[in-house]
């Protein structure tokens, strides 16, 4: 589906607004929030027209608004877990030097992977992707390789670094 035109989106909110309303309020008696199920849907709803607006490509509605007004829910709960204490007033040892010495020794970590686990064209393409931003489009003009090939590269270079890293403890 391209971009919805306002009428669609009236018609598909008013066709959905109860299946994802009785999904936040199942979510809700089960979780404990303190929220209104309107105000989860009505979130959902409008970051799906604001996906919609900016040309994201939507291929199931529906099931779009189910997977938003799922993890706005998720959203809800973690922040309600979430407690926040000044440290104006407490002591805190250590400094910037620790902090920055594990920085680099992680960083160092990444570098050895990057060079020890991954092909060049896999280190070319996380460099194009990681640090200097470019889509997937950009990169296939960059490179000559089609966006299929770049996004397949990608993922299996970031999963083998994950698995070193896992078996590096």
């Amino acid at each position: 589906m391209d971009t919805m035109t306002e009428l669609e989106f009236a018609h598909l909110s008013k066709r959905i607004r109860g299946k994802l309303t009785a999904l936040a309020q199942r979510f809700i008696r089960a979780s404990g929030l303190e929220v209104e199920a309107e105000d989860i849907v009505q979130e959902a709803l409008i970051a799906l027209w604001q996906l919609s607006q900016k040309g994201y490509p939507i291929r199931d509605a529906e099931a779009l608004a189910v997977r938003i007004t799922k993890n706005n829910c998720v959203d809800r709960y973690r922040k309600r877990h979430i407690r926040f204490e000044p440290v104006t007033d407490m002591p805190i040892a250590g400094d910037l030097r620790a902090t920055a010495g594990t920085e680099q020794k992680d960083i160092e970590t990444i570098r050895t992977i990057l060079h020890r686990e991954l092909s060049e064209s896999q280190r070319q393409l996380l460099y194009l992707r990681n640090e200097c931003g470019l889509t997937l489009d950009e990169m296939a003009k960059v490179t000559g390789r089609p966006k299929a090939s770049i996004k397949v590269a990608i993922s299996t270079a970031r999963k083998a670094m994950l698995d070193k890293l896992k078996t590096m403890g």
